[in-house]
């Protein structure tokens, strides 16, 4: 049989495979909408929550991500990421108490880059460890400075590298004297 008479034979003008292979594609497609109107069965916010959180808690086990908070944000996850490929660096920021905050700014960033990430990792300490609700850090800066082995990082927009700040460098979040 010519592929013309298979053709003819069908009457709807496919060849046999033709057929074969349309039928196939509709039984999957009927499938994947059984599949859909299954997964549309919607599961309540706390479920999803609890789901959300047990994955989570898996990926910040990975030795990569074992030091970040347990309520993690996405962009410290990114960040962290951001550190492991190069992309990033650790700027150690000494406060007068003694503590030192772990700062994550890109490569290239600049002072007010540094600045915008001390603000966002406060903030978050601030709301995981439930504190002080509102800064103002208008007056942080105006009080506060960052130094850098003696120098000040006073310039926003030059660049840390500018100022010699490399991974892992520390910089002191010091009062600024002032002058009577």
């Amino acid at each position: 049989m010519s592929e013309e008479q298979r053709e003819d034979a069908v009457g709807g003008g496919l060849s046999v495979k033709e057929e074969d292979v349309e039928n196939e594609n509709v039984t999957e497609m009927a499938a994947l909408d059984e599949e859909e109107e299954e997964d549309e069965e919607t599961l309540p916010h706390s479920e999803i929550l609890d789901i959300f959180e047990e994955g989570l808690a898996q990926l910040v086990q990975d030795p990569l991500l074992c030091d970040l908070p347990i309520q993690v944000t996405l962009e410290e996850v990114n960040s962290q990421i951001a550190l492991e490929y190069g992309q990033a660096m650790t700027v150690r920021v000494l406060k007068a108490d003694g503590e030192i905050m772990p700062i994550v700014v890109v490569q290239n960033a600049t002072v007010l880059d540094l600045k915008k990430a001390i603000r966002r990792f406060m903030e978050l300490k601030q709301q995981r460890e439930g504190g002080v609700k509102h800064v103002s850090w208008r007056y942080v800066w105006r009080t506060f400075l960052l130094l850098f082995q003696g120098e000040k990082l006073e310039d926003d927009k030059m660049r840390l590298k500018d100022y010699g700040v490399r991974n892992r460098d520390e910089v002191t979040f010091m009062k600024r004297l002032r002058k009577k």
